[in-house]
């Protein structure tokens, strides 16, 4: 399979990832610092090329719900937003993961509360890896720290969210969309025929077939023993993503007495801030988590222990850094460092922090 390199932002890397895999179908609502994306599907037409379906819906809750149908009937949909949008969207999420379907949301995050800024932000982690909306579930949240992953982590989360029947959102943020670099695209890829959805995905919505009745798709069960099977077997699912689908990556950690953990935008101004502290002295070291859920808190632990303190960076107030102190127990000194509000923290501030942990 032929490579085509070319020069895009994050958010056009998203949209051209989903017409070249196959997508079925997008549904979506423009919102900054998101646009780009419908743009981008709008401008590329891919119905002419793919059969893809792009539809501007009249709202983020009408887009979650579209998605929700189109799903139901075992196809490859998705929808993007930034943060107020994805608040909309949280029933539907919950719906959707109740249901047990696959479907792909993208979050290109910005400041908040509220309406807040259109500048970038991790504001939104807690909202996302613990559930925003209602019930016990759990979205597989990837949080790409570069162009090329935007593209790559459409076909993986299509991939992750068939294998587990469960939504999959793409944690993103202004940085990471907004920002133009090379990135190697496939060649398109043939959407699936209905007779290959019939075969391979059996609970789908197909209405009567000769070898079935009606599939119906609902998360309603009022029958109270009933829910709690499907909660349990919800559940079973989840635990088996946690042993099989964690993704991290260390960076400079074999020597480190130290160390940053950090996602998406914040884990690339890590990597510079590890060498102003090392110029000084300082061994640092990284632990970039890719999947937030599941999130990597074996290898941290593990990690940790060899450590004399780490440093949560976030653009937020501090959400991920309690998931980092929950992964090490306590037995190792935990901070957190953040600009929020729209604001992007800096290699100096971030190396001058770490310098205050270890004064600390």
């Amino acid at each position: 399979m032929s490579k085509e390199l070319r020069l895009m932002k994050g958010n056009e890397a998203i949209a051209e990832a989903a017409i070249r895999c196959g997508v079925d179908g997008y549904f979506g609502y423009p919102i900054t610092p998101q646009s780009e994306i419908l743009e981008h599907l709008m401008a590329e037409k891919p119905y002419e090329k793919t059969g893809m379906v792009v539809l501007q819906a009249e709202s983020e809750v009408a887009s979650i719900n579209m998605v929700y149908g189109g799903a139901a009937t075992g196809k490859r949909v998705m929808t993007t937003s930034s943060s107020p949008g994805i608040s909309l969207m949280q029933e539907g999420l919950s719906y959707i993961a109740g249901a047990e379907l696959p479907a792909l949301i993208v979050n290109v995050v910005r400041g908040g509360p509220g309406l807040g800024t259109i500048q970038p932000s991790q504001a939104d982690y807690f909202q996302t890896t613990k559930g925003g909306g209602h019930g016990d579930y759990r979205l597989i949240t990837l949080a790409p720290s570069s162009v090329q992953e935007m593209y790559d982590f459409v076909e993986l989360g299509f991939e992750l969210a068939f294998k587990y029947r469960n939504p999959v959102m793409i944690l993103s943020d202004g940085v990471i969309g907004q920002v133009m670099e090379k990135v190697e695209v496939d060649d398109y890829k043939p959407r699936w025929t209905d007779e290959y959805i019939k075969q391979n995905f059996p609970w789908a919505a197909f209405g009567k077939l000769p070898t079935r009745n009606h599939n119906i798709i609902t998360s309603l069960e009022l029958d109270s023993s009933k829910q709690e099977q499907v909660n349990i077997r919800i559940q079973s699912k989840y635990k088996e993503c946690e042993a099989k689908e964690v993704r991290y990556e260390e960076i400079m950690t074999q020597d480190a007495e130290y160390l940053f953990v950090a996602y998406g935008s914040s884990a690339r101004i890590c990597q510079k801030a590890i060498e102003l502290a090392r110029s000084e002295g300082i061994k640092v070291g990284l632990l970039r988590p890719i999947t937030l859920w599941p999130f990597p808190s074996k290898a941290l632990k593990a990690l940790g222990q060899k450590m004399k303190g780490i440093l949560s960076i976030e653009m937020s107030a501090g959400q991920m850094v309690e998931d980092v102190k929950l992964a090490v127990e306590c037995r190792v000194p935990v901070e957190h460092y953040g600009r929020f509000g729209g604001i992007i923290p800096t290699p100096t501030e971030i190396c001058e922090a770490l310098k205050k942990v270890i004064a600390k």
